[in-house]
């Protein structure tokens, strides 16, 4: 019998928050956390001090269940290992390891000889059973996803080929996901929790640029490109985003058309560049990049981080067992 993603990393929802890099930060993933799901904070590129005062501030705001999230393909095989000595050195036993892609095999041991819980996000059937095989919960990306894509399939085909493989993994949905009929129809498709981005892109607790929240409660699926323009950063990989002016002529000169302070460090941001507009950006935020899933045609308002959990509460609750069914918004789904 399959465990409940809840059950898995002891929260009361199976629910995750995607540890989006620059608007994630611990404000966000301790609101997730403290409201009975798993929050996550993104740490991106944070390394030496600037990782450990966010560390800092995760580990006195909940001690729930609560994530920290590293991408291994922009900082590189030795820059990860230090980042993640650096969380499981200074956080406690609540804090778990979070990897959008796949790590090298050394800190999948690490972090297992930690004795720390383990989440990777995937978007090909390969990475999912690698993943897997080192007891990680497995989050199975689709192209329906806000942001960076780790694949090319769209999640109910992702999963449905990651359930066939793992019968008895803890695996999560991501991408479209905008309410509760569409979670309890990626729990019928076999998924033991979801993970949500857009959602919570406009929460209070976002550190989201208010145009950037004011864009995506606006948006419809069909505002949405996948493109490759936002490459200076992080290169080589598509994302899903607002159209913008950006995206309509990738042609344009690479020159800096904003600001912004990271962990109270200042940068210029340049056109294209792969940095999300946050609270602390000016400039022209309508061109930079506004990440954003098909779930955007359902995300119409802001609401607190507590509130969006308690949507979804009563369809992921983390007590039940796989085989039983819950109808939820008329839909059928098979709880976990």
């Amino acid at each position: 019998m399959r465990r409940a993603l809840a059950d898995v990393l002891g929260a009361d929802v199976s629910l995750l928050q995607s540890g989006m890099g620059g608007v994630a930060g611990t404000e966000l993933a301790c609101a997730v956390s403290n409201a009975g799901a798993v929050g996550c904070a993104g740490g991106y590129k944070l390394s030496g001090d600037a990782l450990s005062d966010m560390l800092v501030r995760l580990a006195a705001g909940t001690d729930r269940p609560v994530g920290v999230n590293l991408i291994p393909e922009v900082v590189g095989p030795a820059e990860l290992r230090r980042q993640v000595d650096q969380v499981l050195d200074e956080t406690p036993e609540n804090v778990h390891l979070s990897f959008f892609g796949m790590p090298e095999d050394t800190v999948l041991t690490r972090v297992s000889a930690a004795g720390r819980p383990l989440v990777v996000q995937v978007g090909t059937v390969t990475d999912g059973l690698r993943a897997a095989e080192r007891g990680a919960v497995v989050v199975a990306q689709g192209v329906e996803a806000g942001g960076h894509l780790l694949g090319t399939e769209h999640r109910g085909e992702l999963l449905a080929a990651l359930r066939a493989r793992l019968p008895g993994a803890c695996l999560v949905a991501s991408g479209g996901i905008g309410s509760p009929a569409d979670a309890a129809r990626a729990l019928a498709e076999g998924a033991d929790g979801v993970l949500l981005g857009t959602a919570f892109v406009v929460a209070r607790e976002s550190k989201a640029h208010p145009a950037f929240k004011a864009a995506v409660t606006a948006a419809r699926r069909s505002d949405t490109v996948i493109t490759d323009v936002y490459e200076i950063g992080w290169p080589g990989r598509r994302h899903r985003v607002l159209a913008t002016a950006a995206t309509a002529d990738p042609h344009q000169p690479k020159k800096f058309i904003g600001r912004t302070v990271v962990e109270g460090k200042p940068y210029l941001v340049p056109r294209f560049s792969a940095a999300v507009p946050t609270e602390a950006t000016t400039g022209r935020i309508e061109e930079m990049a506004m990440y954003c899933g098909l779930s955007c045609s359902a995300v119409s308002e802001e609401a607190s981080a507590a509130e969006v959990v308690a949507t979804y509460a009563h369809v992921l609750s983390g007590t039940e067992t796989a085989g039983n069914e819950k109808r939820v918004d008329n839909h059928v789904s098979v709880s976990r």
